[in-house]
């Protein structure tokens, strides 16, 4: 692999993801679309044999055939995409060994190529990508039954809000992972062939073929590819790569919003969580004693990236002019390719993040008490509001004393309570475990809704 590497782009540097979108990646797809084309045509009668093996053997060993992905990428200018100066390329190895061209490109267009290629290269590394979402949903599902009962205090606008579980935030993050999968299932699960000749009406093909005969050459080149055979060309209606796109911006989402959460609770004032370690990760260059939440920055940095890259795709179809946009067509190439990377990368990092999260219940229960017991007075109100000497408006005013004073809530209460309330009914109503709601079952719900959609353990593929 000759790049990119992600020297700027921490993220998915040497990730499996790197790999499968890489600049060879798209060579690599371009080509066996290319040489998938030459097949069905041999096949059908309608190109030599002997050129469509020779396409194959290129496309299976590019560079063993001479061809030069930098001199490509350098004469892409010139085009405007990638594919024309790769054609070149082609037909002079193809030359060079006295083999004919006639199974290259038939009928086909640019746009048929490179659309059809990022196709591939989006399923291919969406494969990875599931498969790391997997491991995440896992090891939050592990988490959050392992600490079901695990108390802490549920914050609201940064403050204290009332007592929750760390299960219960587990299956929080598990449950946008769970739907970011299914989107992501959807979206990838039957992405179509794009095939329409230079302005979508496939006339070359039809013209020298037969109308019968594109279409059943179109089917089956999809057939070759994996692909969903397509109803009619979607050069200029990029609903797909809109689909794509917005897939893997809420895999980022889910993602961003549960590393966030982790990066909070790491600060050494909360000291709740921690990330695992591992030798060479999370050091300072200037300050020895601190350990960096490594993990977490990486993953919300792709996180924020993310919607920027997702907005040029939407601004492209949406001025996708005539039958092949002059500029639009051409902004969606780095970006949907950016988006796969930063998922990919984010994915990866969050399977490491999260099956080796370290959880300090002990803070977790003594932050909890920080509130004292005034972390129960939407309880308390519900509870006592109309039966209060005074009413609620008293109890109000007794729970803000408790705070601005400094005096325990519990012993105000008593003192106004009296006789009216049992030490043991004050004990179960100020007591943070006997208010934790449906907490238990929304964590059932979540790992039952995980495990309904989980993805088959299938490691990435290599097509490079």
């Amino acid at each position: 692999m000759t790049g990119p590497y992600g020297l700027l782009s921490p993220v998915w540097a040497g990730t499996s993801t790197a790999l499968l979108t890489s600049e060879e990646a798209v060579l690599s797809a371009m080509l066996r679309v290319e040489a998938a084309w030459a097949q069905a045509l041999a096949a059908a009668g309608e190109a030599p044999t002997a050129s469509a093996e020779a396409i194959l053997r290129i496309s299976e060993d590019p560079a063993r055939a001479g061809i030069s992905l930098e001199e490509i990428a350098a004469q892409s200018p010139g085009g405007g995409n990638p594919v024309i100066p790769m054609l070149a390329a082609v037909r002079s190895a193809l030359a060079q060994n006295q083999e004919s061209d006639a199974a290259l490109h038939r009928g086909a267009t640019s746009q048929d190529i490179l659309d059809t290629a990022l196709m591939l290269v989006c399923r291919e590394a969406a494969t990875g990508l599931l498969f790391d979402l997997s491991r995440v949903g896992t090891a939050l599902s592990v988490l959050s039954q392992d600490h079901r009962d695990t108390l802490c205090v549920a914050r609201s606008l940064t403050q204290h809000a009332l007592p929750t579980s760390f299960g219960l935030r587990c299956a929080g993050w598990l449950d946008g992972v769970t739907q970011s999968i299914q989107r992501l299932e959807l979206a990838t699960a039957n992405l179509p062939l794009q095939w329409g000749g230079a302005v979508g009406t496939q006339a070359s093909l039809a013209d020298s073929l037969g109308e019968q005969r594109a279409a059943s050459l179109s089917a089956d080149l999809a057939a070759r590819l994996g692909l969903r055979p397509m109803s009619r060309p979607w050069h200029t209606q990029r609903q797909v790569i809109l689909e794509l796109g917005s897939a893997l911006a809420g895999v980022l989402a889910a993602l961003g919003k549960a590393a966030g959460d982790v990066l909070a609770l790491q600060r050494p004032e909360i000291a709740e969580l921690r990330e695992p370690s591992a030798p060479g990760r999370g050091g300072s260059s200037a300050m020895p004693q601190k350990r960096n939440p490594v993990l977490s920055t990486l993953i919300r940095s792709a996180a924020l990236a993310g919607p920027g890259q997702l907005s040029t795709l939407h601004i492209a179809a949406a001025t996708a002019e005539d039958e092949r946009p002059a500029g639009g067509w051409h902004a969606e190439w780095p970006s949907l390719i950016e988006l796969l990377r930063l998922s990919g990368g984010a994915a990866t990092r969050a399977a490491e993040l999260f099956e080796g999260l370290q959880v300090n219940a002990e803070s977790m229960e003594a932050n909890l008490r920080l509130s004292g017991d005034a972390v129960l007075s939407e309880r308390l109100m519900a509870r006592l509001g109309r039966t209060f000497p005074g009413g609620k408006p008293a109890l109000q005013d007794l729970v803000k004393r408790s705070a601005t004073e400094g005096v325990g809530l519990r012993g105000l209460l008593e003192a106004e309570l009296g006789e009216a309330m049992t030490r043991a009914e004050l004990d179960e109503l100020l007591d943070p475990r006997a208010y934790l709601g449906r907490a238990a079952e929304f964590i059932d719900a979540a790992l039952h809704d995980f495990e309904q959609n989980a993805v088959q353990q299938k490691g990435p593929i290599d097509h490079v």
